[in-house]
């Protein structure tokens, strides 16, 4: 984005600036376009973040969202990815200092919409995996879908998502939860991780083989039922290639 581009979009989102120099304007014209602009920007964070929006109420939301648009206009038209540094702007509000969790469920609210628009990957046959040497498993390095994330969260924040999305939902309880989000079908799922089992899916994703994976997840959790594990990566479609070193 060249210099002008840059003062052009501060001045879309900013009421108090000046009309941009060398910009002719019909009366109004500019402000009109403005309020669009920025009414839409808001739009795109309030629905972007669903979980933080109920939890703070839409006036509240309303207010920040104009606030981090101003600190942090747009660098890319695909506005469905709007709102990356957001939950550290929650985090660096003085005034959500007591909503410590805010940040980790706005991370949870922006790796579902990333999620969704991820890539399409066909999961790998089950009989591929099958046919695998049984004594070499231990050297498979496993290639996992694009839609695949993983949030690790000193807060229930998977109990605050299911709270807040589902009806009937259990009230969130005092623990620390792990996140594994798969797409098995069109939409993202949240699961909540076993003790052990982020430790696992992190090494996988940083390309550690199936023995130094589960030698990580065993460190965390000596009884970790990795088969479980696999269960929730087959069902939710996140296995896409699998090969021996």
């Amino acid at each position: 984005m060249s210099a002008r581009e840059e003062r052009l979009a501060r001045n879309l989102l900013d009421p108090a600036s000046a009309l941009p120099e060398g910009l002719f304007d019909r009366p109004g014209r500019f402000a009109i376009h403005r309020n669009t602009v920025t009414a839409s920007l808001i739009e795109a964070l309030c629905t972007g973040f669903p979980v933080i929006t109920r939890l703070l109420g839409d006036g509240v939301m309303k207010d920040l969202a104009l606030r981090f648009l101003r600190a942090h206009p747009p660098s890319s038209p695909l506005l469905m990815l709007y709102g990356e540094g957001f939950p550290e702007f929650l985090e660096a509000d003085t005034r959500l200092a007591d909503l410590g969790y805010l940040g980790d469920v706005a991370r949870l609210d922006l790796a579902l919409r990333h999620a969704y628009h991820a890539a399409d990957a066909p999961p790998l046959p089950a009989q591929q995996l099958a046919a695998l040497p049984p004594d070499r498993l231990a050297e498979v390095h496993l290639d996992l879908a694009p839609a695949l994330r993983l949030l690790r969260s000193p807060w229930p924040i998977f109990d605050i998502w299911r709270f807040n999305t589902e009806t009937n939902a259990p009230a969130p309880r005092a623990v620390a939860q792990d996140v594994l989000i798969t797409r098995p079908a069109y939409d993202p799922l949240p699961q909540p991780l076993p003790p052990g089992g982020a430790g696992f899916v992190a090494a996988l994703l940083q390309g550690a083989p199936l023995g130094e994976a589960e030698d990580r997840a065993r460190a965390e959790a000596a009884d970790v039922d990795l088969a479980a594990l696999f269960t929730l990566l087959l069902q939710g479609g996140a296995i896409i290639g699998a090969s021996l070193t």
